[in-house]
Order: C-alpha cells, then sequence, then structure tokens
C-alpha cells in the first residue's frame, strides 16, 4: 500500500533526494514490506529501526515515503560536515547529532520539537550499527524512549533484513546482484501510557526501551524467520567502544 504524501509540505532537497533516489532502488532492490498500516497518518511520532547496514537508512526512507509519512532522521553529526551530501541532509531538515559531547542534548530539544511539529523522526535506538555476530539487535540506547515519554507519541518499531546483504556492515561496495529483496516490518505502536506519569523516570525510561527493543527483535524475527538470542548483545560487555567500527576498543 503506497500513500502519496503531500510534496508541497517537504523542504526542496527533501524532493530532491525523493527523484533522484527512489527510482533507482526500485530498479536495483525488490521489496518485502509489511504493516504499513501501523504507521500512523497524521501527527508527529517516533520511527525506531535497528541497523545492520550504512545503507538502510535509504531503505527506511524509502519505505517511510511510500507509507506516505517522510521521515527526519536523528545522524551523528559528521555525516553533516562531508562535502556537497552535509549540504543537501542539512537542507533536508535531518537532525545532527553530536554523540558523546554536551551538545548531544541539542538533538533531544530538536527531536522533540520535530515531533510536537507532527513529523515522523526517526532514531536508531542501538546508536551505531549492531555489532551482534548475527546481526540481530544489540542493547538499545534510551533517547527514544525518552522522546517518546516527553512527547506522549506513538512510537513505531521498524525492522529490516535486507540492506545487509546489499551491503555488508562496515563495506563499501555494494553487492547489487542478484538483486536483494529489503524486508521491512512496522510494528503495532509499543503501548507506554503506564509509564507517562510514572514517579520514577529512570525506570520508566528504562522500561520504555526495553519494550522498544522486545518489539522491535519481534520483527527481525518475523523477517528472518528465526528466533533471537535471549540475552541482547552489550558491547560494553566486550570493551567496545560504544560508537564507531567494533574493533575500536574502548578508550
Amino acid at each position: 500500500m503506497i500513500r502519496t504524501p503531500d510534496q508541497r509540505r517537504l523542504p526542496g532537497a527533501y524532493r530532491f533526494v525523493v527523484r533522484v533516489l527512489r527510482p533507482v532502488l526500485q530498479v536495483l532492490t525488490k521489496r518485502d514490506w509489511r504493516g504499513v498500516a501501523n504507521i500512523p497518518a497524521e501527527g508527529g511520532f517516533v520511527v525506531c529501526p535497528n541497523h545492520l547496514s550504512h545503507i538502510d537508512v535509504l531503505i527506511l526512507g524509502h519505505f517511510m515515503y511510500d507509507a506516505g509519512r517522510p521521515v527526519y532522521f536523528l545522524g551523528k553529526e559528521s555525516v553533516f560536515r562531508v562535502p556537497v551530501v552535509g549540504w543537501i541532509v542539512t537542507r533536508a531538515g535531518q537532525i545532527p547529532v553530536h554523540r558523546g559531547t554536551h551538545r548531544v542534548a541539542d538533538a533531544y530539544r530538536s527531536a522533540v520539537a520535530a515531533v510536537r511539529a507532527g513529523k515522523a523522526v526517526g532514531v536508531y535506538p542501538e546508536g551505531t550499527l549492531t555489532r551482534d555476530p548475527d546481526l540481530w539487535p544489540m542493547r538499545g540506547k534510551t533517547g527514544a524512549a525518552r522522546i517518546a515519554l516527553e512527547t506522549r507519541c506513538p512510537v513505531i518499531p521498524v525492522a529490516m533484513w535486507g540492506p545487509n546483504e546489499l551491503l555488508a556492515p562496515y563495506t563499501k561496495l555494494p553487492k547489487l546482484l542478484p538483486r536483494k529483496t529489503m524486508g521491512v516490518i512496522a510494528q503495532p505502536p509499543v503501548d507506554l501510557s503506564d509509564l507517562y506519569d510514572a514517579p520514577d523516570r529512570r525506570a520508566a525510561v528504562a522500561e520504555a526501551t526495553r519494550r522498544i527493543m522486545a518489539s522491535l527483535t519481534n520483527g527481525v524475527e518475523q523477517l528472518r524467520g528465526q528466533v533471537a538470542p535471549v540475552e541482547r548483545y552489550d558491547p560494553a560487555h566486550y570493551g567496545e567502544s560504544e560508537f564507531g567500527h567494533p574493533d575500536k576498543k574502548a578508550g
């Protein structure tokens, strides 16, 4: 089911990216898209995808555009400094995240404002490409939960499987042939209503994060036809850095 978004509401740079990349993705990939009816037709909300390839941002963008709700991503600040690309993503309304600095709060405030303005805001709850050896969703961070509890907006986990076959994690050369199927499933909204007024905010955020990651993992299980490990992968247990290549050790 394809819902055509109102082009007039999109920044010019966003429209440009859609016109250039959407036809390319339609030619290069096959699509197994499910759960479009779970995407809210109006109002702001948080989209929580798993992260298993540097190209999955394009696949999620394609899915969300065809669901009628173009997504605005929280993305690492370094991308915004790349020549040409940085200019485009900035003018397309994407939101930079200064990871590991005092400015990380700027992204949170911008995301809250975007949700309240009625936008679909994409937040990778893992924070970086999964380090799980089998590419299951790993330990979640709290950003998506905090935005959702602050705005009381819907949270839609969107599971993906297939972008990793097109471009494996931490690689640069895609495997275009044979054409890969991009499996995407939007899960039902995660019910966080009982946590909105919880007296222990930290515990509420932790529980909201747990629910988001559980739903997201369930979606990946559906796409893969497999059961995820009981224990979620935690990079800290292996002395890995929070972000970047997994071979980089925590300082």
